[in-house]
C-alpha cells in the first residue's frame, strides 16, 4: 500500500493494532486447551476431549449472544464508544482467566463430579473468562470490520485493506502458540503443567489491555459516513421509506451461514490439531503441537500479506480458488494422517474471511454497521464444530476421521462462491 501520513492512516493503524490483540488472545485461549486438559482435567476420562473443547465453545458463544447487540450499539453510539466498551469487557475476561489460576492453586480440590469425571471449579472460572473474551473479540470485530472496509484510505480497495488488517491479526495468531508453550508453560513437560502458571502472564496481559484502553480514549476515531443509519439524515426512515431488515439482503443472509461454517473449520484445525498431535505423540510420533499450530496460523500471515499487495483480484474468484485448494489438501491430510499437510491449510484459509465479509456487506450502505453485528453471529461456528469434533473423537477413539467435519464446512464455502452470493 502507498505511503501515507500518520494523520490519514492513524485510525486505520489503531484498529489494525487492536485486531492484532484480538488474534493473539483468541489463539491463546484456544492453545490453552492442550495444557489445561492436563492441568484441569487430569482426572477426567470418559468426556475428556469434549470438556476440553468446551473452552472454545464458551469463547465463541460470546459471538452468538452479543454480536447482534453490539451492531445495534454501534449504530446508536458510534465506533469509538463501542470500541472502548469492548476493550473493557476484554479486561474483565482476563481478570477471570487470572482468577481461574488462583482457584487451581488454592482450591484445586474443590469441584463437581460430572458423568463420572471430576471437574474442578477453576475450570468453570476459566470458561467464564473464555466467554467474556469471546464477547470482547466479537464486539471489537463488529467495530473493526465495517470501519476498515469503508475507511477511505487512498490507493486501497476494501478487500485489500481487510487482508492487510487480517494479516496483522494473523501475526498475533502465529506467535500465540509459541507464547503459550515458550512463556506461559516454559520448561515444563506437558504432563506436568499446572493452571497456576497462568497467573503472571495473564496479569501482564491485563495491564497491557488497560493501557491500550486508556490510550484509545485519547485518540481520535472519526465516524464513517454512510455506514450507520443513526448518523445519516437520508436514511429510509427519515425519507418516509420503510426501513429494511438486514436479513432481506441475500448476500448477507447466506454470508452469515457461510461464515458459520468457515470459522468452524478454521478453529477446528487451529485448536484441535494440537489434540490430534498429542494423541499421535503418545503413540511415539515425533510431532510438536506448538509448531503445527504456528505453521497453520503462519500460513494465514503469509497468505494475507501476499493478498494485501494484490489490487485487482476480486473476492469471489479468490474464494472459489482457495476453497478448492483447501478441500484437496485436507482430504489428503485426513487419509494419510499427515498433520503437516493439515497445518498447511492455513495458507488457503488466510483470505476466506475477508472474501466472505466483503461479499456479505457489498451494497448494504447505511445498513453496514447493523449488518456487521449480524454477520459476526456466524462466528459461533467456532464453538459448534470443534466440540462436535471432540465428541466424535471420544466416540470413535481417534481424531483421524473427525476431520470430515471440517471438510464438509469447506464445501459450504465453495457453494457460497459458486451459487450463494447474489445481491
Amino acid at each position: 500500500m502507498k505511503s501515507l501520513s500518520l494523520k490519514t492512516a492513524g485510525p486505520f493503524l489503531l484498529l489494525t493494532f487492536i485486531y492484532f490483540i484480538v488474534g493473539f488472545l483468541t489463539t491463546v485461549n484456544g492453545q490453552c486447551q492442550g495444557p489445561l486438559k492436563i492441568a484441569f482435567l487430569s482426572e477426567a476420562t470418559t468426556m475428556r476431549n469434549s470438556l476440553t473443547t468446551l473452552i472454545s465453545f464458551a469463547f465463541f458463544l460470546g459471538y452468538l449472544l452479543n454480536s447482534s447487540r453490539t451492531g445495534r450499539m454501534l449504530n446508536l453510539i458510534g465506533y469509538k464508544r463501542t470500541l472502548i466498551r469492548s476493550l473493557i469487557v476484554m479486561v474483565e475476561g482476563l481478570v477471570f482467566y487470572t482468577a481461574s489460576a488462583f482457584c487451581a492453586e488454592y482450591a484445586g480440590d474443590a469441584g463437581i463430579v460430572f458423568n463420572g469425571d471430576f471437574v474442578p471449579f477453576g475450570y468453570f472460572v476459566f470458561l467464564i473468562g473464555s466467554f467474556l473474551m469471546g464477547t470482547a473479540a466479537a464486539m471489537l470485530q463488529v467495530v473493526i470490520n465495517p470501519y476498515i472496509a469503508a475507511y477511505p484510505l487512498p490507493g486501497t480497495s476494501a478487500v485489500q485493506r481487510m487482508n492487510f488488517t487480517c494479516a496483522v491479526n494473523s501475526f498475533g495468531t502465529t506467535i500465540a502458540p509459541l507464547f503459550v508453550t515458550g512463556i506461559m508453560f516454559a520448561g515444563v513437560p506437558l504432563d506436568s503443567v499446572t493452571a497456576s502458571q497462568l497467573t503472571l502472564p495473564f496479569i501482564l496481559m491485563t495491564l497491557c489491555i488497560v493501557v491500550t484502553t486508556m490510550t484509545t480514549r485519547r485518540l481520535a476515531l472519526p465516524d464513517i459516513e454512510g455506514t450507520r443509519t443513526a448518523t445519516n439524515s437520508n436514511t429510509p426512515a427519515s425519507s418516509g421509506e420503510k426501513a429494511k431488515s438486514v436479513w432481506s439482503f441475500r448476500n448477507l443472509k447466506y454470508g452469515v451461514i457461510t461464515i458459520f461454517f468457515y470459522v468452524g473449520t478454521e478453529v477446528s484445525i487451529g485448536n484441535n490439531i494440537n489434540l490430534h498431535a498429542m494423541e499421535l505423540a503418545a503413540g511415539g510420533a515425533a510431532l510438536s503441537p506448538a509448531l503445527l499450530a504456528t505453521i497453520y496460523w503462519g500460513g494465514f500471515l503469509i497468505g494475507r500479506m501476499v493478498s494485501a499487495s494484490m489490487k485487482n483480484v476480486k473476492p469471489r474468484p479468490m474464494l472459489i480458488t482457495v476453497t478448492l485448494g483447501a478441500i484437496a489438501l485436507m482430504t489428503a491430510a485426513m487419509l494419510t494422517e499427515n498433520l503437516w499437510l493439515l497445518a498447511a491449510v492455513g495458507l488457503f484459509h488466510s483470505v476466506m474471511w475477508s472474501c466472505v465479509f466483503t461479499l456479505a456487506v457489498d451494497g448494504l450502505g447505511e445498513y453496514t454497521s447493523r449488518a456487521s453485528g449480524v454477520f459476526m453471529m456466524g462466528v459461533f461456528g467456532g464453538a459448534v464444530f470443534p466440540v462436535l469434533q471432540g465428541m466424535m473423537a471420544d466416540w470413535i477413539g481417534s481424531w483421524q476421521f473427525t476431520w470430515i467435519i471440517a471438510i464438509v464446512c469447506e464445501f459450504v464455502l465453495l457453494w457460497y462462491g459458486l451459487r450463494g452470493y447474489r445481491k
